[in-house]
């Protein structure tokens, strides 16, 4: 092999790894994203921590279920307000502030929208999540005779 040939190869090998560095990164959050659609979990998140989920359950269902899963997990509530759109809760755990949206979709079909902030920046995914997951729990534990068919 002459040299101008093997200088060719290595730059086109040079380049390859270059242009290929991020590829890992996105696949393993697709890796992340099918492992979490095969299981069934639902719960979608946004670049920045913010956890979705919608529900096949009445805004006030969501919110009895949502308060018991705070009260499950020792997070204090501060606020609990109505909005135009559903309801609006604000909790603390620790150092992180948890904000809690619950958004009347239908009159049985609520979105569940969860941020845990730590301080001005930082998201804490994890613990979105488990509201998210343990409010699932609650609503399937809630007394069948306050429940509407769903």
């Amino acid at each position: 092999m002459t040299g101008q040939r093997i200088l060719g190869i290595a730059a086109v090998g040079l380049v390859a790894l270059l242009g290929t560095q991020g590829c890992a990164a996105v696949g393993l959050t697709m890796l992340g994203i099918g492992g979490g659609v095969a299981a069934g979990t639902g719960t979608a998140y946004t670049l920045d921590g913010i956890a979705y989920r919608t529900f096949t359950a009445p805004v006030e269902e969501m919110r009895r279920a949502t308060l018991a899963s705070l009260k499950r997990m020792d997070i204090g509530v501060e606020s609990d307000d109505v909005t135009a759109e559903g309801r609006a809760l604000v909790a603390k755990a620790a150092d992180r502030t948890v904000y809690v949206d619950l958004e009347r979709l239908t009159g049985r079909t609520t979105r569940m929208r969860v941020t845990a902030k730590q301080g001005w920046f930082w998201r804490d995914r994890s613990t979105a999540g488990e509201i998210i997951a343990q409010t699932e729990r609650s609503l399937d534990e809630l007394p069948a005779l306050t429940q509407k068919s769903r």
